[in-house]
């Protein structure tokens, strides 16, 4: 669990990184809330994180944007069934695909978009109960690791934005959004940056 952990969150880390040097607006928002729940002290706490309201919602987004797996692990049906009027035959093995699923602009406004305000006065949540949105999966096969890997990344993130300004050392207008393909989806060229001291 931890081996499978620790790459899906550096991929989460990374895309979450990239969207928000892609949005200086929406790093500056959240390093406001990052700030503000710090209250001077230098480290974010994971008893802080129930207080980042804006925080969760970046990272939902980036999930909806960026599963770090975008084909769920297959599932076979078990018996003939009659879905949506198709017919699936007992043994087929199904892909779910979570990429297509959180895109589907009918159930997401500007889809391509990222928007992390969508989250904010919204119930759907990231963890299998909500089916617009299922990074994880969902049921009882969904990841084991789903509080591990948001309450990690959640933290490493808030101190990453509360202890450094981040740019990047060209255009963000140029910055190559390809992914490169495998058991997660990573950036096609590593995401690079520069870090400055916050001397807040």
């Amino acid at each position: 669990m931890f081996i499978a952990g620790t790459d899906t969150i550096s991929t989460l880390l990374e895309w979450s990184m990239t969207e928000l040097l892609r949005h200086p607006n929406i790093m500056k928002k959240l390093q406001e809330e990052v700030k503000r729940v710090a209250n001077g002290r230098t480290h974010i706490t994971e008893e802080d994180l129930s207080h980042m309201k804006y925080l969760n919602a970046v990272v939902k987004e980036t999930l909806r944007l960026h599963p770090s797996i975008p084909l769920l692990v297959p599932r076979e049906s078990r018996q003939d069934i009659k879905l949506n009027g198709h017919h699936i035959k007992a043994g087929t093995r199904v892909f779910i695909n979570a990429w297509a699923i959180a895109r589907d602009p009918t159930h997401w406004d500007q889809p391509e978009e990222f928007k992390p305000e969508r989250f904010l006065n919204c119930s759907i949540d990231v963890k299998g109960k909500d089916f617009q949105v299922i990074p994880f999966g969902a049921g009882r096969r969904g990841c084991p690791g789903a509080v591990y890997a948001t309450a990690v990344n959640d933290l490493v993130l808030a101190n990453l934005v509360h202890q450094f300004n981040w740019e990047l050392p060209g255009a963000a207008e140029g910055l190559d959004m390809s992914e490169s393909f495998g058991f997660t989806v990573h950036r096609k060229i590593p995401l690079m940056a520069i870090a400055t001291p916050n001397k807040n």
